[in-house]
């Protein structure tokens, strides 16, 4: 059992809604990224999206793409991207991280390379949103070989008749994302999630985690309430980009968590 399928089953058993927290693999620096990506899981974070940094994020909004681009200018580098779950692995072998960013980096290090390494640090899950299925052969398929789980994305725009496709290769859990657009833009509405969401369920037994246009501890028990969880990512990444110290940011995720925990 993966860590993500173990985290899904104790959730189940404790009657709980998972919180997933998404934070940019060195923003603002590589040391207190670190720092961070530690501090998540007393806060209450159940899986961590980590961020890998690219020049061209072309489905992110300003806020996490102005986070790679401060990433990028420290020096993060995919290397030291699984450097902190390297770190974290050393204090931390249960909570599980998913790598979440764009396929050039991926391509550039070689597939299997990456794919080795991935799993040697400690990495659980790929969320590479611009891979779509047709070419599950580069990336999804391969990540099996390596108990990688590859996380696909749903949308509002995922009809019936695409969904299955959608799903195939799908293994972790299905990332809903709730609103049209790119991340950090319209609040998401849990009366318009709920029987999207339904709809997945009703085609696969993997969990479904709602993300994009969650802010708040309000709204993470709201969009909860209607999912298997919620993922919180630009409303954290502001908070970084705010300068605020570590121990306000990990403050401000705990609120997240008790949101989506109440749902």
């Amino acid at each position: 059992m993966s860590r993500i399928d173990a985290k899904f089953a104790q959730l189940r058993a404790e009657g709980r809604k998972a919180f997933v927290s998404y934070v940019m693999a060195g923003d603002p620096d590589y040391e207190t990224s670190l720092e961070i990506v530690k501090g998540l899981p007393a806060a209450g974070v159940d899986i961590i999206e980590l961020g890998m940094p690219f020049t061209d994020p072309m489905a992110d909004g300003l806020t996490i793409q102005a986070a790679g681009q401060r990433a990028l200018d420290g020096g993060q580098t995919l290397e030291k991207t699984l450097d902190i779950v390297r770190a974290l692995r050393k204090v931390d072998n249960t909570t599980p991280v998913v790598m979440m960013g764009y396929y050039n980096p991926i391509y550039s290090r070689g597939v299997t390379r990456f794919l080795s390494d991935a799993r040697e640090a400690g990495i659980d899950g790929l969320i590479v949103v611009d891979l779509p299925p047709e070419e599950d052969s580069e990336l999804c398929i391969p990540a099996r070989d390596y108990d990688i789980n590859f996380i696909r994305l749903a949308t509002p725009t995922t009809d019936n008749a695409r969904l299955p496709t959608v799903l195939q290769n799908t293994s972790g859990f299905v990332y809903y994302v709730s609103v049209n657009g790119i991340t950090g833009t319209a609040a998401a509405s849990a009366a318009a999630v709920g029987p999207e969401v339904a709809r997945i369920k009703a085609a696969t037994d993997l969990p479904v985690i709602v993300g994009f246009g969650i802010r708040s501890p309000e709204a993470a028990e709201s969009i909860a309430s209607v999912a298997d969880g919620c993922v919180i990512g630009s409303a954290i990444v502001a908070q970084i980009a705010d300068g605020k110290p570590v121990s306000e940011v990990l403050s401000f995720v705990a609120d997240l968590a008790a949101g989506a925990h109440r749902a």
